[in-house]
Order: C-alpha cells, then sequence, then structure tokens
C-alpha cells in the first residue's frame, strides 16, 4: 500500500522542534508516511503579507491530513509594522492562519481531550475527609465548534453606514450605545448557525455513545446569551429526546463550569460549547492534567483534518541552543492522527509510551519539574525537547 502523505507545517518558535521530534516518535512506532513541508505563520507574513500562503492550502487540499506545530500571532498595529516595507500601507490585514485554515476547510469539529497521566507531578490534586489529599482521575473531551461565534471575524471599528443602521434597528444598541461616536465604536458578532451547531453536538453526542457515558454537559450561557447560547442548548435537547434517550444534556454556565471544575473534574467526561468558550474551557481542563505542555487537539472536517497542539509558538524558547519544551501535547496531536485515520495499534503504543514515560518519572520536561523556562534548565536535572522523546522511543 502507497504510504500516507502528511502535510507537516512546523509554523513559527517551538513549532519546529515538537514536530520534529514528534516525527521521530512516529517513524519509531512504524507509522510510514511521506512527510512535505507547508509554510505558515509570522515568517510569511512579514514576507509576503499571507501567513497561510495558497501553496500550503493546495497541499492540504490534495494530502487531506495535517501536524501542526505553532504560530505567533500579534495585534493589528503590531502585524502591520512588521510587514515588509514594500508591502505596507496596502490595506492587507492580519489573520489568524490557523483559523482561515480552519474556516477555509470547514474544520468545524474541534476535540480537545484532557486526561489524567498516572504519576506527572502536574495533576490537580484537593483535599479530601479529614485532610485527606485526593487526586481525581480527569477524563473529558471536550467538544468545540470551531468556525462560528466570536472567532467568526465579522467585526468593524467605526462602522459604515449601512452597518451603523442595521445595529440601530436593534432596541439594545439605540438604548445603550446610539451615545458613543461612531469612531470610538468597535463590534465583534458572535453568530452561531443550526448547521454547525448541530455537527459539533452530533459529534459529542456520538462520543458519548462510543465511550459508554450517560451525560454530556453543554458549557453555555443561555441566561445572559439567550439567542445562541440558548440555540446550542435546544439542538442538545432536541437531539438527546430525538437521537440519544439514553445520554441527558447537563446545563452549566461557562463561570460556574469554570469553578466546578477545580472542585469536581471526575463528574465531567463530554463538554461542547462554541468557540470561545471552548478554547477557555478546554484550558482549564487543560491546567489540571500538566498544562499546556499535555494539551493536543483534533481540527476535523469533512475532507482535511489538521492536529496540533493548543499552546503557542512561544518565541521567547525558540532560540535557546537546545530546546527545553515538552513534545507530549505535539506527540499526543499526532495519536489523534493515527486515530483519526484508522491506526488504532500504533496510537495505542504511542500513548502507552507516554503514559509509562510520565509514570515511571526518570525523564521530565522542566514544566513536570515546575522550573522556569531558562535556558539552562537542562543543566538542572530537566529534559531536553529531545530527550523527552528519547525516552518515548525507547518504549517503543
Amino acid at each position: 500500500m502507497a504510504k500516507r502523505t502528511i502535510v507537516a507545517m512546523p509554523g513559527d518558535g517551538i513549532g519546529k522542534p515538537v514536530l520534529d521530534e514528534c516525527i521521530r516518535v512516529l517513524d519509531a512506532a512504524g507509522f510510514e508516511a511521506n512527510y512535505v513541508n507547508g509554510d505558515i505563520g509570522w515568517e510569511f507574513w512579514c514576507k509576503e503579507g499571507n501567513p497561510l500562503p495558497d501553496r500550503t492550502i493546495k497541499l492540504l487540499e490534495e494530502h487531506k491530513i495535517g501536524l501542526f506545530g505553532a504560530i505567533t500571532s500579534k495585534p493589528k498595529d503590531k502585524a502591520a509594522a512588521e510587514l515588509a516595507p514594500e508591502l505596507q500601507g496596502k490595506g492587507i490585514q492580519y489573520y489568524s492562519p490557523i483559523v482561515a485554515m480552519r474556516q477555509h476547510f470547514d474544520l468545524d469539529i474541534c476535540m480537545r481531550p484532557c486526561m489524567t497521566f498516572k504519576g506527572n507531578p502536574l495533576n490537580f490534586v484537593r483535599r479530601g475527609a479529614v485532610n485527606s489529599i485526593e487526586e481525581p482521575v480527569v477524563d473529558v473531551m471536550i467538544f468545540r465548534q470551531n468556525t462560528e461565534g466570536l472567532y467568526g471575524g465579522v467585526e468593524w471599528t467605526n462602522p459604515s453606514d449601512q452597518v451603523y443602521d442595521a445595529l440601530m434597528t436593534h432596541p439594545k444598541f439605540k438604548l445603550n450605545f446610539a451615545w458613543c461616536p461612531r469612531p470610538e465604536l468597535a463590534v465583534s458578532t458572535r453568530i452561531l448557525t443550526k448547521k454547525y451547531t448541530s455537527r459539533i453536538i452530533k459529534a459529542a453526542f456520538e462520543y458519548a455513545k462510543k465511550r459508554g457515558f450517560t451525560k454530556i454537559t453543554v458549557c453555555e450561557k443561555p441566561n445572559v446569551i439567550r439567542e445562541t447560547s440558548g440555540m446550542m442548548l435546544k439542538i442538545a435537547q432536541e437531539m438527546s429526546k430525538a437521537e440519544y434517550p439514553n445520554i441527558w444534556v447537563e446545563d452549566v454556565n461557562i463561570d460556574a463550569m469554570m469553578m466546578w471544575l477545580t472542585k469536581n473534574p471526575e463528574n465531567y467526561n463530554v463538554v461542547v460549547a462554541s468557540n470561545m468558550f471552548g478554547d477557555i474551557i478546554s484550558d482549564g481542563f487543560a491546567g489540571l492534567v500538566g498544562g499546556l505542555g499535555f494539551a493536543c487537539s483534533a481540527n476535523i472536517g469533512e475532507k482535511v483534518s489538521v492536529f496540533e497542539p493548543t499552546h503557542g509558538s512561544a518565541p521567547k524558547y525558540a532560540d535557546y541552543p537546545v530546546s527545553i519544551v515538552n513534545p507530549i501535547a505535539m506527540i499526543l496531536s499526532a495519536v489523534m492522527m493515527l486515530e483519526h485515520i484508522g491506526e488504532n495499534e500504533k496510537a495505542t503504543r504511542i500513548k502507552n509510551a507516554v503514559s509509562k514515560v510520565v509514570a515511571e518519572g526518570k525523564v521530565k520536561a522542566y514544566d513536570m519539574m515546575k522550573m522556569k523556562g531558562t535556558a539552562d534548565v537542562v543543566n538542572h536535572g530537566a529534559a531536553s525537547t529531545k530527550a523527552m522523546a528519547d525516552a518515548i522511543i525507547a518504549y517503543l
């Protein structure tokens, strides 16, 4: 059978070292693939005015599967200032390439697992009865709607007459914001559609059914954001009644959820949310299982899928002579890729190897040792990026 081709997109900063080590682990597990480089990130914004070049889009259209490292993003004014001189003043605006990729390919289903690894010194602990110490097992999959909501990009500063007149037709806008001079007004929309809201909720139900869970949690704010959050909750309740009668729908507000996850995180297994709330809640749960060094994700579309850690590019670490960042989040993202394409045996072997390294505790990245991320941590016992991958490969 012909080798599969994977579009490898290292991106910025620490994206390259973690992706390089991830591919070494995939090779060691026996996953045979061709990797083609996809240009993405800050370098291409500065040089070309496009952080997601068309050539990378074409590679993803052809090969369907991408592994992505990390990107650097900066505010609008700083982004414009770093454009090549010949591109400045031409009205080119920076837009996050990963958000653009998600929307271009309809990567609307984002899955973010947060699971406890036994022996991880960063696992969440709490005080129990009679001053006992408890370490609850976290096993949750967050389903984040990936293309709509506050990340939709429908925004204005100093809106045009047409937009402003439309806003003025809403009594709440007229009552509360008509006083504001238009040049001082900034508007961001939160748009949800029934089609894509239904898709993310159905994906959550299917996952719950597969794992044998009897509940999904809708994490929104329908008591305040009545139209969009209200629609998501209603669709989930109706779908439960019509298609999944053995799985009930729990309704938890995003603010309350941030409290409950630090009190009883073991009570949640499947959480579904819109874009921004899903982003927030997944980082909250990630903090209970080791932080961003363990936080992986999948962006799933009908034709194209991209797998990435949820950490950023950490540019301050990028120029260290020895890379110190924890590659486990990138490696676990590759595990999700393998599961997606049906390479379940290899996925299980890699995940088991990660579990053994963490449980054994002999090799730890600086974050697992609770050190500050300075260049000399490897001289004080912390494993480099390569050493972490080496330890995982040794178990393979």
